[in-house]
């Protein structure tokens, strides 16, 4: 059985957060837990995330949301682990001042390298923290599909999702053993 490791970004995701439901409701989840969820350090961010991808017996799939889109992306950089994939959900443009706020900068600059790990970028019309045109970007330096929901915010707990069904299906379409590239319009 693969581990899968939630990965939220600033604030970490509440309770009524889709990462949330799936950490009560699945036992394959294990959430990455920060030391300071509000002032974020990319070195101690990327450590928490390769300790946990580490400490993971088997393979790891990664369900990053938000600034942990751009934390998956940094450590990729670096390290691989046993890493099946990944889900990049909403991911944060830490390079602007427009979207996001100042603490994050430290996040900056993205990296736009592919991804050692197939992937999924999962975006929104309206996500007030990247424009469409930047996650589809993102996914295409990454090497990602990309999956476009609609209209629902930033696709977090304020979008109304609950256990977010639909993710779980990309999830699953991401751990399949075919990984077909390319844009996928979905939801």
């Amino acid at each position: 059985m693969s581990i899968w490791l939630a990965i939220p970004g600033l604030g970490g995701s509440g309770p009524a957060h889709w990462q949330s439901h799936w950490s009560r409701a699945l036992p394959q989840v294990r959430r990455v837990v920060q030391r300071d969820w509000d002032a974020p350090s990319r070195r101690d961010w990327v450590s928490t995330l390769d300790a946990a991808v580490r400490g993971s017996h088997g393979e790891v799939v990664l369900i990053a949301h938000s600034l942990g889109c751009a934390l998956v992306a940094h450590w990729a950089r670096q390290h691989t682990g046993r890493v099946r994939g990944a889900l990049l959900v909403a991911p944060a443009d830490v390079d602007s001042a427009a979207h996001t706020p100042e603490v994050v900068r430290g996040f900056a600059p993205m990296p736009l390298q592919a991804l050692p790990f197939p992937s999924i970028v999962v975006a929104s019309e309206d996500d007030p923290y990247v424009s469409m045109a930047r996650a589809r970007q993102f996914a295409e330096a990454w090497g990602s599909r990309f999956a476009s929901i609609g209209a629902a915010g930033h696709i977090n707990a304020d979008s109304g999702l609950g256990n977010w069904p639909d993710g779980l299906a990309l999830l699953e379409s991401l751990r399949a053993p075919t990984h077909d590239e390319g844009v996928v319009n979905t939801l």
